[in-house]
């Protein structure tokens, strides 16, 4: 199996290190990921740019191409110039940092995947929850052999995932719901300030979210410490609203 492995963090993440480790015993990896780190970069793509990109190595050891662009230029990229033949699964992570609820809509880790996904190549992100002393080998150990699973109980067809783990499942055998992402919307605001120059400036802030509690999502289920693994669709259409709107007599 080839497998296409990028994150946002950047190519020298300790968390992409140890998914490229856990990775090998299921297949063969490459790896393509940004330069420097595209945290929140949701799906953007490079096209009033070039894309450099450079191979990186460890010694004599090639550790993958760095590319000076977002996770889905890297899947791109790696899709179409990098990887030998085409990918049989691309996986995103592990994020230092969890990417649920509507943070999915932000993440440059689940962008990636769905970039795969847009291939018709089985995807999935893969997110731990952020920790100065973050285990990542042990999370990409679980993710690995959760992942090995997923594909043996997909189906033929290519699919979308999103895996987050929260810090306290490093230490235990935790629990795997498969849950829907919550769309209840952050608490934001902005900090104002001013620079030496008397200028004003804005550092975005975020208050702690409160998931809705009349059902499990995502946010319910990793606060509880449960391992969070969830479906997802890019088609964005609103099909209840589809029939209702055909009778629109709407006018030019």
């Amino acid at each position: 199996m080839l497998i296409l492995l990028t994150n946002d963090d950047g190519i020298y993440a300790p968390g992409l290190m140890a998914m490229e480790r856990a990775l090998r015993q299921l297949g063969q990896v490459y790896v393509v990921a940004p330069a420097t780190e595209q945290s929140g970069v949701g799906h953007s793509i490079t096209f009033l740019r070039p894309l450099v990109c450079k191979e990186i190595y460890d010694g004599n050891v090639r550790r993958g191409w760095a590319v000076e662009g977002s996770p889905a230029d890297c899947v791109k990229l790696g899709v179409f110039e990098i990887c030998p033949q085409r990918p049989d699964l691309v996986v995103s992570g592990v994020n230092g940092g969890l990417n649920a609820g509507i943070n999915v809509l932000y993440s440059g880790t689940v962008a990636a995947a769905i970039e795969g996904a847009f291939f018709g190549i089985t995807s999935i992100a893969v997110s731990l929850e952020y920790d100065e002393h973050a285990q990542f080998d042990k999370a990409a150990g679980l993710a690995a052999r959760l992942i090995a699973q997923i594909l043996e109980l997909k189906g033929s067809e290519a699919q979308l995932y999103n895996l987050n783990m929260p810090t306290s499942a490093m230490n235990t055998k935790p629990e795997v719901r498969v849950v829907p992402m919550d769309v209840v919307r952050f608490g934001e605001h902005f900090i104002k300030r001013k620079d030496p120059k008397g200028r004003n400036y804005y550092w975005a802030a975020s208050d702690p979210v409160t998931p809705v509690r009349d059902r499990e999502t995502d946010l319910t289920a990793l606060a509880q410490g449960y391992v969070t693994l969830t479906p997802l669709q890019y088609d964005m259409t609103k099909q209840q609203m589809m029939s209702a709107m055909k009778q629109w007599d709407l006018r030019t």
